[in-house]
């Protein structure tokens, strides 16, 4: 389980294709502090070290990964937003974050609002009952509230230590990022749609 707190940004220094799936080299500063089998959050998406050298990780992502993610658009020199799995006695700082990426959105527009910035995305209204305004969100990774929810769109603010600390310096309009909804927030939609059944 994650926290949506990240940790640090990575950098993608490799990618190679192996059948359907993406293999990616990624260097970060706790490399060092890597095994083999550990799970580490990716721009959102929960992934499995396989392999760890001296200054870079191997991860790999299969077919429906990237079906549903923005790995696919992945490229060298990348940065990626990093946090490893939640300890059993660390502070719980962000909100329930799975790892288990829902859809992708794509960045509609960015204003600077002398202090913070807002960053509006459009997404597929399908998932338009997964959100609500405060509720809370993981976007690329980065827990987050939503500040406005609608049909297909939604907003959140970024505040300047996040913009510093995360690949959010780097998204621009027409960016995909990964979105990961509520858990909390889709279990009671179930329990409330197997009623009405």
């Amino acid at each position: 389980m994650f926290t949506g707190i990240v940790e640090t940004t990575g950098k993608v220094i490799g990618i190679n294709r192996e059948g359907s799936n993406l293999i990616f080299d990624i260097s970060c500063p706790f490399v060092h502090e890597l095994m083999p089998g550990q799970s580490v959050l990716h721009d959102g998406v929960c992934l499995t070290v396989t392999d760890v050298y001296s200054h870079h990780y191997r991860v790999v992502a299969i077919e429906e990964t990237l079906h549903r993610t923005n790995l696919k658009y992945w490229c060298i020199e990348y940065s990626v937003n990093l946090e490893r799995s939640m300890p059993v006695n660390g502070r719980f700082e962000g909100h329930i974050v799975q790892g288990h990426v829902d859809t992708v959105a794509v960045c509609h527009s960015i204003t600077d609002k002398n202090g913070s910035r807002e960053y509006h995305f459009i997404f597929d209204e399908a998932y338009s009952d997964w959100i609500v305004e405060k509720g809370s969100i993981c976007v690329n990774g980065v827990s987050l509230t939503v500040t406005y929810a609608g049909m297909s769109e939604f907003s959140v603010a970024i505040i300047p230590y996040t913009f510093s600390h995360t690949n959010f310096n780097q998204c621009k309009v027409k960016d995909f990022v990964n979105i990961e909804f509520d858990i909390l927030g889709k279990y009671v939609k179930r329990m409330f749609s197997m009623r009405k059944n």
